[in-house]
């Protein structure tokens, strides 16, 4: 179970739909211990989570909105501020290496949401997880966890829409910030990450999934993650065609990046990938523009599309990226299976 270091002055937030008052309730007042070692897990958000679960449900008899982290996830609330400038600290070490067991803070059925000013350090799986849930803001976040920490996602993001990510920092040993099935209308904006695997699509490709669209990312660094804006979908049959596309990545700086731009349709989380067939994930309507900088790899971008759904209308626009190596190495693009454009300047050489 996450401990709290420093713990967030606002918990719950009642705000009755005639008065449209709003109570704050701070968690030391409640017993809570911001020592850097008390478990403050319990307290005020677990004496009675069954009639706070109640109050979110009933909106009727009077209550409008109500705001409280009851443990792993926060559930069925209209109008949550999660705010406080307190520390979470996940004890990720303790389970890391064997099956994870909770992201920090996870959303779900949230609608209009805005939470920031917080840090969270060492999450034992995804730093904060959203989940069912529309119109949330998340800005002025610390996500913090080792480069070789296993599933430490910054932030993931499944079946929810308008999602705004702003002035956020991640350093992680996973995604910084991950859409997979069911994102919808996400705007990322001034990100800092790395270390970690980028922001990124994917992977798409179960039967379960349901079609991404809409993701804008603009004026985000990277630095020293394994991928920057990468979309990746399994090589594996599907009895239906998932769709992933609008997609428009703009004004990128990138730092000592093994692969800056990369498009994977045959994506293989382990050593062995049994299901070898071409991905059955549609990808279209993508366009890169202005992303520049220090490529440590020998591919700079790449688009390795699916040979029964090749990619459609990839555009990319102004793009300068070299070698970390200097002269030594010459960057290089790769596609496969991809119909689309370029514009500009193009370092490395476009091949489409």
């Amino acid at each position: 179970m996450a401990r709290w270091i420093i713990v967030m002055c606002l918990l719950v937030c009642i705000a009755k739909t005639q008065e449209k008052v709003i109570k704050v309730f701070n968690v030391k007042d409640y017993g809570a211990i911001a020592d850097g070692k008390t478990n403050n897990n319990g307290g005020a958000t677990e004496t009675n989570p069954e009639p706070a679960a109640w109050l979110a449900e009933n909106r009727t008899r009077g209550y409008q909105h109500l705001c409280l982290i009851p443990g792993p996830y926060t559930k069925y609330i209209n109008h949550l501020i999660l705010n406080g400038g307190g520390i979470l600290d996940g004890q990720g070490a303790s389970v890391w290496g064997r099956k994870p067991v909770l992201q920090t803070i996870g959303f779900a059925f949230i609608n209009n949401g805005y939470v920031h000013h917080l840090s969270s350090i060492d999450s034992q799986n995804t730093h904060f997880a959203i989940f069912a849930s529309e119109n949330m803001t998340l800005a002025n976040l610390n996500l913090i966890a080792p480069e070789d920490s296993p599933n430490t996602d910054g932030i993931k993001i499944a079946m929810s829409k308008w999602i705004n990510i702003e002035r956020v920092h991640i350093s992680t040993g996973d995604d910084c910030i991950a859409m997979i099935s069911g994102a919808k209308k996400v705007n990322i904006s001034n990100v800092f990450c790395g270390p970690g695997h980028g922001i990124s699509v994917g992977s798409l490709g179960s039967d379960y999934d349901e079609d991404v669209q809409e993701i804008f990312v603009k004026n985000c660094t990277f630095n020293g993650t394994s991928d920057g804006l990468r979309i990746k979908t399994r090589a594996t049959p599907s009895n239906h065609t998932i769709n992933a596309y609008n997609f428009r990545y703009e004004d990128i700086i990138i730092i000592d990046v093994q692969h800056p731009i990369n498009i994977d349709q045959e994506y293989c989380p382990s050593a062995d990938c049994r299901n070898k067939v071409p991905s059955n994930v549609q990808i279209r309507d993508v366009h890169y523009k202005n992303i520049q900088g220090s490529c440590n790899g020998d591919v700079a971008v790449s688009f390795k599309c699916s040979e029964e759904k090749p990619c459609k209308n990839i555009k990319v626009e102004d793009i300068n990226l070299w070698s970390t190596q200097g002269s030594k190495v010459e960057l290089k693009s790769f596609c496969s299976h991809v119909q689309g454009a370029s514009y500009g300047k193009q370092l490395p050489q476009s091949c489409i």
